[in-house]
């Protein structure tokens, strides 16, 4: 399957976007720092799936300008998705799949703009809002920013993943130290602060497809709140075996894992789909064609 990266403007500003497949579609949304080109493979592997993948680099990141400060929120960055959608003529729901902090913006999308949403698919993501502290349970807006630092190369090795994970994740990283470091700051307290309890809750009565996906390595996002977003999503979670970063270690494992869901997500379209076809035909109405009716011709201009 081509991936191909592409530009486009969102609210007047430049953004890019890599986008690979046909059928049904499906808005990826990248983790903290990262942008379109960390998630290639993951791309490929739900395209390979009947689906037409869009996967933006949010504001901030990969070359696309951040979110003017009075629209800096995870709501901002919905009504930004929202616009992307429009700007590229997808009219249709799709499945937005998050990955963390793309898990956020993800649960606030769906949230704020339900109809443009077919079923969800969060990947260790944002929004549970509880960290344990000891035998205490905190609210992770609590937990310092160097705590989740020193997780990250735990959430790197063994070696056989890392040498598959920095790779793909400095294509994205280092560029974006460099062009726009103040957004990799601001977008990691905006989401240590993010509780999205309530939304999930909304989206849960509402009836919304919920999946949850963790993995039991992850050091970022700890289990309890991975747990707290089951609780509030009322789905039971699955926990596969990898750390944050573990669908980018095994892209392959990843397209597995979610092909379920998408099926699912598949079929519900294709149901409609068929249902909006014959009342298409319904209001046709034939017409007989001009040939063959006699001899008859068009009558001719008077003279004045």
């Amino acid at each position: 399957m081509i991936v191909t990266d592409r530009r486009t403007f969102v609210q007047g500003r430049p953004a890019g976007y890599a986008t690979a497949g046909e059928g049904m579609p499906v808005l990826l949304l990248h983790g903290w720092a990262l942008g379109q080109h960390t998630y290639r493979s993951v791309i490929d592997a739900i395209a390979a799936q009947d689906c037409r993948v869009i996967a933006p680099s949010l504001p901030g990141f990969g070359g696309t300008p951040g979110l003017p400060e009075s629209q800096f929120s995870l709501r901002g960055y919905a009504d930004w998705v929202r616009d992307l959608l429009d700007g590229l003529d997808i009219n249709e729901p799709v499945v937005v799949v998050g990955h963390s902090f793309g898990g956020g913006v993800a649960v606030r999308f769906s949230h704020d703009h339900r109809q443009r949403v077919r079923s969800l698919v969060l990947v260790n993501s944002i929004g549970g809002s509880a960290w344990r502290k000891g035998n205490t349970l905190r609210s992770i807006a609590e937990r310092p920013l160097w705590d989740w630092g020193l997780h990250f190369p735990a959430d790197v090795w063994p070696l056989r993943q890392a040498t598959r994970v920095l790779p793909v994740v400095a294509e994205d990283v280092l560029p974006n130290l460099i062009r726009n470091p103040k957004a990799i700051v601001k977008v990691a307290q905006l989401a240590r602060r993010a509780d999205l309890r309530r939304e999930l809750e909304m989206l849960r009565d509402s009836g919304l497809p919920i999946t949850i996906l963790w993995g039991r390595r992850d050091g970022v996002i700890p289990r309890e709140s991975f747990e707290a977003l089951c609780v509030a999503s009322g789905v039971s979670g699955t926990e596969v075996e990898g750390s944050h970063s573990w669908l980018l270690a095994d892209p392959a494992h990843f397209g597995e894992v979610i092909t379920n869901d998408l099926r699912v997500a598949r079929a519900a379209r294709d149901l409609e789909l068929r249902e909006v076809a014959p009342s298409r035909r319904r209001g046709l109405r034939r017409v007989r064609s001009l040939t063959g009716r006699g001899s008859a011709t068009p009558p001719e201009a008077s003279a004045s």
